[in-house]
């Protein structure tokens, strides 16, 4: 099968598997969560602090690590961000303490940051022509790693010992990562490397379509992270029962495995803007529909209709902010804006949290609902001005 497998593809396929796999790893926890929480004797302050500070090293990482792979070579963090995320399912397997645990979430961090953004970048190299239909291949990564994560959890709690769960992960995640490096045709690179965060996020800023970009895929990324936190949370809230909750968290996932990359190739054949603009309404109408459910059905309809919407977004967002970045500058663009995206990603479960802590979770997603109007009215300006600045030139006075 690999031998009728061009090299750019054979990357594309251990670049995606190995993303699927380490987001299967990723994806355990959240089902695991009380297990782990009771058998290391976590607070529930504890745990969220834990999980906080995974995703605010995540964050961090994003920038340097682009950053050294446009100075270096892709291979050159991609492979130890292999390395590193083995090492931090390793170290979650065998936690035995909480502070441990707390420990290998933040290793774990790490090495999702070492390989997110490079692995990108390979993929923005090349796929030139076709950078929307791989990067939403390589993203689908997510969901089929959720789905997955989903079956493993109930069958592991059912069975035997949480820690077993990362068995699998680990195993693959190292083998996909050794096929990586037989694959690889890059050089490995080693020197020093100066970061310029400053000169970086001035190039992030540098237009007025890179600033409205920035913006309004953040408010995206503020609206997903609010979603996916507290969905099965909102369903329960509104009398449902938790295996509905649990079976419409999965759909997210399922819906998301062709969504992206049918919306990225459509982003390559169609205006890029356009197609996030029309994910992003899809979206809002799928979550609205959830709000005033008063039936399954139509909170399947809704589910399915929120997760192909704000699904499509993630390699546009991507892709988007690939092709504005100065020549050879590429993943250091992809690090520093996803480090923006990705924290505030983080803000949006606190925000959900304190409105519903203060009112409830129904009127805490409307609001985060009317986030994402911000985010439409934001590209929409931005497409109305391309089209008027196209026109003008194609029948200059």
């Amino acid at each position: 099968m690999t031998g009728r497998l061009s090299h750019n593809n054979r990357i594309l396929l251990v670049l995606a598997l190995g993303w699927a796999t380490l987001q299967c790893g990723r994806f355990l926890l959240p089902p695991l969560l009380p297990r782990i929480t009771e058998t290391l004797a976590f607070s529930p302050a504890g745990i969220g602090a834990a999980l906080t500070a995974f995703g605010l090293v995540y964050a961090v990482v994003q920038y340097p690590s682009g950053t050294y792979s446009d100075e270096l070579s892709r291979v050159t963090l991609i492979v130890p961000g292999f390395v590193v995320l083995v090492a931090g399912f390793v170290a979650i397997a065998l936690s035995v303490t909480a502070a441990l645990f707390v420990g290998a979430v933040i290793l774990l961090g790490v090495g999702k940051g070492l390989f997110a953004s490079p692995s990108r970048a390979l993929l923005g190299d090349l796929f030139t022509a076709r950078r929307g239909r791989a990067l939403g291949i390589y993203s689908a990564g997510t969901d089929v790693g959720g789905v997955i994560a989903s079956g493993l959890a109930v069958l592991v709690l059912a069975t035997t010992a949480w820690q077993v769960a990362f068995l699998p992960v680990i195993v693959v995640l190292a083998a996909v990562g050794l096929l990586y490096v037989v694959w690889n045709r890059e050089p490995y690179e080693w020197s020093a490397v100066e970061l310029s965060p400053g000169e970086t996020a001035g190039q992030l800023v540098a237009t007025r379509d890179q600033r409205e970009t920035l913006i309004a895929f953040s408010i995206f990324y503020f609206f997903v992270g609010g979603l996916t936190n507290f969905f099965p949370t909102l369903l329960v809230a509104g009398g449902f029962s938790e295996t509905v909750a649990g079976a419409s968290f999965a759909l997210l996932f399922a819906a998301g495995i062709f969504a992206k990359p049918i919306a990225g190739d459509l982003s390559d054949r169609f205006s890029r803007l356009v197609v996030g603009i029309c994910g992003l309404l899809v979206a809002l109408v799928g979550t609205v529909l959830v709000l005033i459910a008063p039936s399954l059905p139509v909170i399947a309809v809704g589910t399915i209709l929120t997760a192909l919407g704000y699904k499509s977004g993630f390699p546009i967002a991507d892709t988007v902010v690939m092709e504005a970045a100065p020549d050879g500058s590429m993943g250091s663009a992809v690090g520093a804006s996803r480090a923006v995206f990705l924290t505030a990603n983080a803000l949006g479960p606190g925000f959900v949290g304190l409105v519903a802590e203060m009112t409830d979770f129904v009127t805490a997603f409307w609001l985060l609902g009317a986030t994402l109007l911000v985010s439409v009215g934001l590209l929409v300006r931005q497409y109305r001005r391309h089209r008027t600045e196209s026109a003008a030139t194609s029948h200059p006075r």
